[in-house]
């Protein structure tokens, strides 16, 4: 009698129970929405076996037995010591349905069984989170230094790359949420800094133009600079590069106004049937003026002026100002690059995302049906929705995939903004309480690993529902526990119950 009041006990003051109970609501919340978005005239029950809510009710009573199974016999510290293991085999799996897999939407990352679809890039989020919480974990392991700082970076880039060559863009999308776990392990926050230029720079060299995205990054870089330099040194930076920036803002318009001239200057004179002299100085010098361009000018004078900054830099062991200079090399090469990458590495339909995501073109028959057929599914939900079942974009089915990667715009059509922010503050919840569970860990791997699971949902939910509100592109991502599909039930509850596992684990001492 004594064992079993300690095991309840313990059960209750051990396991979060907060954790398993929006895992739970966001569970059903989501079946409920599939059986919505696949409703028609004639509806099946919920539990009918030919249509997707009845396949997921199958998903969902699986990944409960899979969470048990997790929680409760399987020892929580098997984990941390099967990890490389794990990762090898799921690694391997990734590999290896890029070349038995058909081809389903221009991607191979599908096995199929019969009925069964297993994808592989869904398990490899957890054994990579796995192997990242072992490695960091170790004793002696300092993220500041640079053999183990890249040993990280193996862990998240070598899966990451698989998955690319797999066309799956959007999962492989996910491992940047990997840099808030190692920026919470000492990574310096200039790196979040660099990875968010690295966006805006590619994003204006498309949309402005690359004399524009070289003015950004002088502007930023003069700015971090005289924030990180010394004090006395902060006017006198500001009012260099500034001063650069401002000069060489104008100098397009000068040159504009000068070729107008020229021009005009021609006209004139051609209208008195004058014909200049071979060799006529001031008519060669201002027939070259139409022929600058301004860009060159800008990436010739900032070249110039490296050299003798760099010579600043290292006489006066100003070591971010060196950072820095190595940080607009970089910048430079990724402006160059911009348009190769675009154009040959992108595929067809990533391009096409990408420039109606950005407004460069407009196609709402084509690639940009889904994303404004799911905005007014949304905008038509209005405060409280139209209720369940009754929402037309869904019933008459207007979006496409609306079940798996758009289901969020049932909840928004149906349920209306209130039941967009409940969906929402469920995550947030789910979110937060990762993070304060994990912080509240004495074990390293487990603190990691739970830092880890959060930002593998925080991606999912930023990707998917920015995608269909049209702020980000379309991917192909699911909502986490939302969205139809065995796949990604599967691995979030895996995900998820491994962190509860582990923090069941560590209160039952502390």
């Amino acid at each position: 009698m004594i064992g079993e009041n300690a095991q309840k006990r313990d059960l209750r003051q051990s396991v979060d129970w907060r954790l398993i109970g929006v895992y739970l609501a966001l569970v059903v919340i989501g079946w409920v929405n599939i059986y919505a978005s696949v409703h028609s005239a004639e509806p099946a029950s919920i539990f009918d076996w030919s249509v997707r809510s009845g396949k997921q009710f199958v998903w969902m009573l699986t990944a409960f037995g899979l969470g048990g199974i997790i929680l409760f016999l399987i020892p929580p510290r098997l984990w941390e010591v099967g990890s490389p293991l794990l990762y090898a085999v799921v690694l391997g799996l990734l590999v290896v349905v890029i070349f038995v897999s058909k081809d389903v939407k221009g991607s191979h990352s599908w096995f199929e069984f019969g009925p069964v679809k297993f994808q592989p890039a869904e398990i490899s989020k957890i054994t990579t989170s796995l192997l990242l919480a072992a490695l960091m974990s170790r004793q002696g392991f300092r993220l500041t230094r640079l053999r183990d700082f890249l040993l990280s970076l193996a862990v998240i880039g070598v899966p990451m790359l698989v998955i690319v060559a797999e066309s799956e863009t959007g999962s492989a999308l996910v491992y940047v949420g990997f840099i808030f776990v190692l920026y919470r392990e000492g990574l310096s926050g200039w790196w979040l800094a660099l990875i968010g230029l690295v966006i805006l720079l590619f994003i204006t060299t498309l949309t402005l133009s690359p004399y524009t995205s070289v003015l950004i990054l002088i502007a930023i870089l003069t700015l971090c600079c005289a924030l990180n330099g010394p004090r006395k040194e902060f006017w006198r930076r500001i009012g260099l590069g500034g001063g650069f920036v401002a000069v060489m803002a104008v100098v397009p318009l000068l040159l504009r106004t000068l070729s107008a001239a020229v021009e005009r200057r021609s006209a004139f004179l051609a209208s008195r049937y004058w014909v200049p002299r071979e060799g006529e100085s001031d008519q060669l010098f201002w027939s070259f003026l139409p022929q600058i361009d301004p860009f060159w000018i800008l990436v010739g004078l900032s070249l110039a002026a490296l050299p003798f900054i760099g010579f600043y830099a290292y006489r006066h062991r100003d070591r971010f100002l060196g950072v820095s200079l190595a940080a607009f090399v970089v910048g430079i090469a990724l402006v160059f690059s911009t348009e190769f990458i675009f154009e040959h590495v992108l595929q067809d339909h990533q391009r096409s995302r990408i420039e109606v995501l950005l407004g460069m073109k407009e196609d709402l028959a084509g690639v940009g049906y889904n994303v404004n057929q799911s905005k007014i599914a949304i905008g038509s939900g209005g405060l409280f929705g139209k209720g369940f079942l009754q929402g037309t974009q869904t019933t008459l089915g207007f979006v496409p995939e609306q079940s798996t990667d758009f289901i969020f715009c049932t909840v928004g059509e149906e349920w209306g903004f209130v039941g967009c922010l409940v969906v929402i503050l469920l995550y947030v919840f789910l979110i937060s309480r990762l993070i304060l569970d994990a912080e509240r860990c004495r074990s390293p791997f487990t603190r990691i690993y739970g830092y880890c699971v959060a930002a593998c949902v925080f991606m999912h939910l930023f990707i998917n529902v920015g995608m269909t509100i049209g702020l980000m592109p379309v991917i192909g991502i699911p909502l986490p526990l939302l969205s139809y599909g065995g796949s990604s039930l599967w691995a979030f509850t895996i995900l998820l119950f491994i962190f509860i596992a582990l923090y069941r684990d560590e209160k039952k001492y502390f």
